[in-house]
């Protein structure tokens, strides 16, 4: 089917066709659109998002490896209720690996600043209108940046390896009343970048990531 003869729906740029999907449908089970249970067809789903099956296939088995769904043979694909101590772990290794790369980052090229300070203005609109899932992608931008910027490769692998995109959506978004305190929070993290502090900016995004935790996670057992 090409482009001129698709149904109306959802229209996505061609590019990253997978990701988005990946990511509207985690919103969607987030936020109770789709209940625990309930199927989601590959077909239906790629005819709404205007895409063939293969995006759709590959962003519901990125969904399945964060525990939004689960697949069996002959039963297709359900949502699920995702283990927030997977989210837990995933969390506490991104503390680590973002604290140190605050470190390594500075001092900040002028394009980098320029390119957080324009994420975080996008970052407090968004907070203020109430759009969470637009705002959950600004702060995906601005931490992703902060580890590319520290100049290792292996962090940044490692940050998109444990798909800590989506992930860092999923935690947004159950803390979207607080949207615009958070978004207050990133303010002293840029500024400690400009000002060339990296282990002041990487305490920051430690606590940061800590309250986001602790606001919607029972603490861990203790061994």
């Amino acid at each position: 089917m090409n482009a001129e003869n698709q149904p109306e729906g959802i229209h996505l740029d061609r590019r990253c066709m997978r990701d988005q999907v990946r990511d509207v449908l985690a919103a969607r089970i987030i936020d109770g659109t789709y209940a625990p249970g309930e199927r989601l067809i590959e077909l239906n789903l790629a005819r709404e998002f205007n895409v063939s099956q293969a995006p759709v296939r590959e962003a519901l088995r990125e969904l399945e490896a964060l525990g939004l769904v689960e697949s069996e043979r002959y039963r297709g694909t359900r949502v699920s209720v995702p283990k927030t101590s997977d989210l837990r772990e995933a969390f506490e290794l991104r503390a680590v690996i973002e604290e140190r790369a605050a470190q390594l980052a500075v001092p900040c090229s002028p394009e980098a600043l320029a390119y957080l300070t324009e994420v975080l203005k996008k970052m407090h609109a968004l907070a203020a209108a109430g759009q969470a899932t637009a705002y959950a992608r600004e702060v995906v931008h601005f931490h992703r940046k902060v580890v590319e910027s520290s100049g290792n490769r292996v962090f940044l692998q490692a940050w998109d390896a444990l798909q800590l995109g989506v992930r860092v959506q999923i935690a947004t978004l159950r803390v979207n009343s607080e949207l615009p305190h958070y978004a207050q929070a990133h303010d002293a993290i840029l500024q400690a970048l400009r000002d060339g502090d990296g282990a002041g900016a990487g305490r920051m995004l430690r606590q940061l990531i800590e309250r986001v935790l602790s606001s919607f996670l029972p603490p861990a057992p203790s061994s």
